[in-house]
């Protein structure tokens, strides 16, 4: 949802332990100090960037993982994001990338499925919670790919359609698409992840999903960033990236502060305007690209690599790939 920023707020649970020794801050049952430095990203192990140039790159993997809340100034250049500032300055920093709208739901909707603003606003009046009248039949990225995965921090149960604690499902999309047969089996606890990281058995599609603390929704930058910091790691190490053929997407769902719901191509609301690093082996290191992108050329860019056709407003809008080294 577009609401006020939680910078004030205490961090509920402890964050994970951080992979970079120098984002660790303590998060105890107040936030009382702010990360200002950070260890370079894969610190001591090859730079997670621009290391394949001289062959086309072929992807096989596509990740997204979206955080929550925070336009784009909140985000680059902050002393309270040092890991994901190191990592857009290691990859690619899109710059002039925007949401679709406000609040969260229709963000997840329409990235995933294509949906435009007029049926958007028909089956997702706001943040409901998946039901005969919120829920569409939609054909959506999901469907497409050959394996996909969605790997949601702290759902209670597999494709969970219940709000529970710190997992609030208008941020997982999948239970959202009633013709989705294969939810249960493929909508699972973030704790997956780890295990088919080191299985090599990563899908073609995966999205991940933060709790309400670790997405910067309910907590602040920071203990997002040490979050980024101990999770991003164990992708960037595995053999499905070191391979070259994994592609990872770190993006905001919407801004806040802004005064319109018309936020794809709006380049002047601040509301509007959000940060997304792109992280592959081709994306050359530095990488910074001002053309207009939002949610759906994240979708028309994830469909390209993986040899799918664009849905609904992905196919009119502009792709990433060329821009970031992900092909030609």
């Amino acid at each position: 949802m577009n609401a006020q920023s939680f910078a004030s707020m205490s961090c509920r649970r402890p964050v994970l332990v951080c992979a970079v020794a120098a984002l660790l801050s303590g998060c105890g049952a107040q936030m009382t100090t702010t990360t200002t430095s950070s260890a370079p990203v894969n610190a001591g192990k090859r730079a997670p960037c621009g290391q394949v140039s001289s062959r086309p790159p072929s992807y096989k993997h596509v990740i997204w993982l979206w955080m929550e809340n925070h336009s784009y100034e909140e985000i680059v250049g902050s002393s309270s994001a040092p890991y994901l500032n190191s990592l857009a300055r290691a990859c690619g920093l899109a710059t002039n990338y925007h949401n679709i709208t406000h609040p969260s739901l229709p963000n997840y909707i329409a990235a995933t499925s294509g949906l435009g603003s007029r049926e958007l606003l028909q089956s997702f009046p706001g943040d409901c919670d998946p039901s005969a009248t919120c829920s569409t039949d939609a054909t959506s990225i999901f469907a497409q790919v050959p394996g996909w995965r969605a790997y949601e921090e702290s759902m209670p149960a597999a494709c969970s359609g219940q709000n529970s604690g710190d997992y609030a499902v208008r941020h997982n999309p999948p239970p959202y698409y009633s013709s989705l047969v294969d939810c249960p089996q493929r909508d699972v606890p973030l704790t997956r992840l780890s295990s088919d990281l080191s299985t090599n058995s990563l899908p073609a599609y995966s999205f991940i999903t933060p709790n309400l603390c670790h997405d910067t929704h309910d907590c602040p930058v920071s203990v997002g960033d040490q979050w980024l910091a101990s999770e991003v790691p164990q992708i960037l190490n595995s053999r499905a990236y070191r391979a070259g053929h994994t592609a990872l997407f770190i993006a905001w769902d919407e801004g806040e502060g802004g005064a319109t719901n018309d936020c794809a191509t709006n380049e002047s609301d601040v509301g509007c305007h959000v940060a997304t690093v792109i992280v592959s082996p081709s994306t050359p290191a530095g990488k910074r690209s001002g053309q207009l992108f939002n949610h759906y050329s994240l979708l028309r860019t994830t469909e390209a690599l993986l040899g799918l056709s664009p849905l609904g407003e992905a196919a009119r809008a502009s792709s990433m790939v060329k821009a970031f080294g992900l092909g030609p």
